[in-house]
């Protein structure tokens, strides 16, 4: 008889999400007690400060986690945060979604991830540099490319991958360009990396419209969040030939029916660092982008933005999920009573980060490189195959896409457990 355990260390909203939808994949399948909670809470997490010295020459000491949750799998991967308000809790429930991410597309990976409290709008050049290498250097002992392999996420870049890659190397004596991904190509980076989720959530889009005979042509298309995920799933979708009505990110969105020029707003940003009185549209909110009338809705912000309080005022066709846990256990329940829209959960929507990540760990451990066409081709033909056996599932067993998404990934990860026996 297992005992199930009780753990306050990683007590948030976020996190008891991540373990209602668990609970309810486990009972779906039926997942034995003796597996369940080796299945569902993490392995190991670590808490690290942090003292950064700043340039008035004061000393700001900064909190960081890293949260490895399955290594039953291969080395666990995953993305560091830099955010306000990161928490432990958020972490680790970030880290189980990409167990089941990396598993329900077919990677040798357990889930992962890191964050750590900070504005890194608010830190300067060399303030970031020292913080990103200081993280690296409290992780150096429990990272490794066949260990624990990060990646860069919400306020982290490939400059930031490019520092910690340096770190690590120069601690260990010899360029280890597999320790992280995500990096600059002059560094070992993968062609293709830097737009590979928002790719494949263009991707994923494309291939359902085709399924609901909706031509992509005809689509309209609203994103919440314009970072890198947003706005190359922005860039992606118009090349496909959709159009654009609004975009947003923190300091608020952009509505233009006839359609926006991602060009002309991904110059702005570049110039203008926010969306904010950029020209190209009427001002929206965050709030009210989510319930426009479109085809294809897309959250690519930050966790639980979809509640019960707007789940049944969406209008849209298609709610791609770009950003992980975009969506509260209460608005599910809402959304699977609505038979009007088709979602395309985040574990599958955005794994197209995750897997040219792992094509550039690859390429990495070979020193043999492959073209950005090459990249593109074998994302697409993973993202096929695993959306193919989320669409089985969904049709025999008549679960949610969720509910078959998530069982496909846990049942995966649990089998490899059972098979691997308890370490006395």
């Amino acid at each position: 008889m297992s005992k199930a355990i009780i753990s306050s260390l990683y007590d948030s909203d976020v996190f008891k999400m991540a373990c209602r939808q668990f609970d309810q994949a486990a009972d779906a399948i039926s997942l034995p007690e003796a597996i369940r909670d080796r299945t569902k809470y993490p392995r190991r997490c670590m808490a690290v400060t942090l003292p950064v010295r700043r340039k008035d020459g004061s000393v700001t000491v900064f909190e960081g986690y890293r949260v490895q949750h399955n290594v039953s799998t291969g080395p666990s991967k995953g993305g560091i945060r830099f955010h306000q308000d990161v928490t432990i809790g958020e972490v680790a429930a970030l880290a189980m979604w990409m167990s089941w991410k990396c598993s329900l597309v077919g990677l040798p990976y357990g889930g992962a991830k890191g964050g750590v409290i900070v504005d890194p709008k608010q830190l300067s050049e060399s303030e970031l540099e020292h913080l990103s290498r200081r993280y690296m250097q409290e992780m150096v002992n429990f990272v490794g490319p066949h260990m624990d392999v990060p990646a860069p996420d919400v306020g982290t870049n490939e400059k930031i991958m490019g520092w910690m890659m340096d770190t690590y190397s120069t601690h260990v004596g010899h360029l280890s360009p597999a320790v992280v991904t995500g990096k600059p190509i002059a560094l070992g980076g993968s062609q293709g990396r830097r737009e590979a989720t928002g790719a494949g959530v263009a991707y994923l889009i494309k291939k359902y419209l085709e399924d609901m005979k909706v031509p992509i042509n005809k689509a309209t298309v609203a994103i919440q969040g314009f970072g890198n995920v947003g706005s190359e799933t922005a860039i992606a979708l118009e090349n496909f030939g959709a159009k654009i009505i609004a975009i947003s990110d923190y300091t608020g969105g952009i509505h233009n029916a006839k359609g926006i020029n991602i060009k002309k707003a991904l110059a702005y940003i570049q110039y203008a660092k926010v969306l904010k009185d950029f020209d190209g549209g009427q001002p929206i909110s965050n709030e009210d982008l989510l319930e426009l009338k479109c085809t294809v809705l897309v959250p690519a912000a930050l966790e639980r933005v979809i509640t019960d309080k707007n789940a049944a005022k969406l209008k849209c066709r298609v709610l791609a999920e770009a950003a992980n846990g975009p969506t509260t256990n209460a608005a599910d329940k809402i959304l699977e009573k609505r038979d009007d829209i088709e979602l395309i959960p985040d574990v599958l929507c955005n794994s197209g980060g995750v897997i040219v990540s792992y094509f550039e760990w690859l390429q990495n451990l070979s020193n043999f490189y492959w073209t950005r066409d090459e990249v593109l081709e074998k994302l697409y033909g993973m993202l096929d195959k695993a959306k193919d056996a989320v669409d089985a599932q969904k049709r025999k067993f008549k679960f949610s896409r969720r509910l078959a998404a998530l069982t496909l990934g846990i049942g995966r990860v649990a089998e490899a457990k059972a098979a691997r026996g308890l370490f006395p």
